[in-house]
């Protein structure tokens, strides 16, 4: 099965001396996934872990919640007729399960939501309240997640090209992590891991991811009923708009010590500093 997530490449490598050598490189291929035999979407993805990508844009797309809602998943045949690329995947639902629309265009490896129609169709009715999750979320634990995410990104060491993300319990314990050239077929890996392994909601966990936190990655985590996010980057307006909405945690620029907290502040209990007034925040207990 050809599944490669690295692609080695001749290259002439130029530093004080000039050589030839090789390189490995995230790979970088197409996958169609079909519904019921319907061509729903094209994604660029990393190969590996097909079958949770597929179940997770499912979940992202508000269609299935359990493993039930899943009938199968396989490979089938490509563009050349009579060869399987396994850069196809039919997904079969059983009766009575909301298909989704099929998409517009190609989803990129940068774009998760391309293809919608508008933003009001982006806006997938949740099925599990956010406000709902009492988890609390100490510095210590939070301040870990980047290099427990790195130390697990085993493709990103050799080739430096792929996003991560993570999906840890309160306590900071590893339960999933993913990687690939696009950030939000990351996350639907996670997502899709967890309806298959009926899982969902993902209560009590927060997701981190290495990148920004874009408005999709925070819809595809309010979808899987995750209450917190945290990203190495900065969040969009639209992202901060629907995670204070959803009564998300959405923390940003976490990097060492130090970390912004744009919404869902009352789950990492802090209280303004002393001389800072409302400008200033630090963690209590």
């Amino acid at each position: 099965m050809a599944t490669s997530k690295a692609i080695k490449r001749r290259i002439l490598r130029v530093t004080e001396t000039v050589r030839r050598t090789t390189d490995s490189l995230a790979a970088e291929e197409p996958l169609e996934i079909r519904l019921d035999g319907v061509p729903l979407t094209v994604t660029m993805r990393t190969p590996g872990d097909d079958f949770d990508l597929a179940a997770g844009f499912l979940v992202s797309e508000g269609a299935v919640t359990r493993s039930a809602d899943v009938v199968t998943i396989r490979y089938c045949a490509g563009a050349v007729a009579g060869t399987n690329t396994y850069n196809v995947l039919d997904v079969r639902l059983p009766p009575g399960i909301p298909r989704p629309e099929p998409r517009n265009f190609s989803t990129t490896s940068s774009c998760g939501v391309c293809g919608k129609a508008s933003l009001e169709a982006v806006q997938t009715v949740a099925r599990w309240s956010l406000t709902a999750d009492a988890t609390t979320l100490s510095r210590e634990t939070i301040t870990t997640l980047p290099a427990r995410l790195r130390s697990a990104q085993r493709v990103f060491d050799r080739t430096g090209g792929l996003h991560a993300a993570g999906l840890f319990t309160a306590d900071g314990d590893p339960l999933c992590v993913r990687e690939d050239v696009g950030r939000h077929n990351a996350v639907d890996k996670i997502l899709g891991w967890a309806v298959r392994n009926d899982r969902l909601p993902l209560r009590a966990t927060i997701l981190m991811v290495s990148g920004r936190a874009s408005f999709e990655l925070v819809q595809k985590a309010v979808m899987a009923g995750i209450p917190a996010l945290a990203a190495v980057s900065a969040p969009s307006s639209l992202a901060a708009d629907l995670a204070a909405e959803q009564g998300m945690t959405l923390i940003g620029f976490l990097r060492g010590e130090s970390m912004n907290v744009y919404t869902g502040e009352h789950r990492l209990n802090v209280t303004p500093s002393t001389g800072l007034g409302s400008a200033g925040a630090r963690f209590a207990g």
